[in-house]
């Protein structure tokens, strides 16, 4: 019995160990975002590593460009009002020293010009964990395919060079009597 429950410790050991880091994770995301949300941009940045390395729609920056960019944005007037995760997932490395956390970005702005937009992305944040600190070493923000949308089904009208609409056959057998 006693082997039986050492075997068990130790198969499950590994998942237990990265019970921490996947919270831990979790956390980080949670406020990381909160601070985007919150246009409080020096935590905000705070999370990524200084070489770290930005896919968003419009090709690749490093973090001084995108710091840059997204200051004068937010210093222009805009602000976001809020952005919402879904489809949250993580995946950590065996080594538990990296993380890539995926999911769906709803974020709703307010423009400079008072304008309000609701957008949706695509995004993945890796995680490495360094010197004992998780910074965000890699970001690829992507705006999801747009979904086809199905063609308009429109009834058919009989033509004159068309046949008319058959109606079912009745069943074989004397037709039965009208009362």
């Amino acid at each position: 019995m006693k082997a039986c429950a050492g075997l068990c410790a130790l198969l499950l050991y590994p998942l237990l160990a990265l019970a921490g880091p996947k919270a831990g994770i979790d956390q980080l995301e949670k406020d990381f975002n909160a601070a985007y949300a919150a246009n409080d941009l020096d935590k905000y940045f705070s999370y990524y590593a200084a070489d770290a390395v930005l896919w968003f729609p419009d090709g690749r920056t490093d973090l001084a460009s995108y710091r840059k960019m997204w200051t004068a944005y937010i210093d222009s007037g805009a602000k976001l009002q809020r952005a919402t995760l879904s489809d949250y997932r993580v995946k950590l490395s065996p080594q538990g020293d990296a993380a890539v956390a995926s999911y769906l970005l709803h974020v709703t702005t307010l423009e400079a010009s008072k304008r309000v937009t609701h957008e949706d992305y695509q995004e993945t944040d890796v995680w490495f964990k360094a010197a004992g600190a998780w910074k965000i070493a890699h970001v690829h923000y992507s705006s999801p395919a747009p979904r086809p949308v199905p063609a308009p089904v429109t009834p058919r009208k009989p033509t004159p060079t068309s046949p008319a609409p058959v109606s079912p056959a009745l069943p074989p057998g004397p037709v039965p009597a009208q009362k």
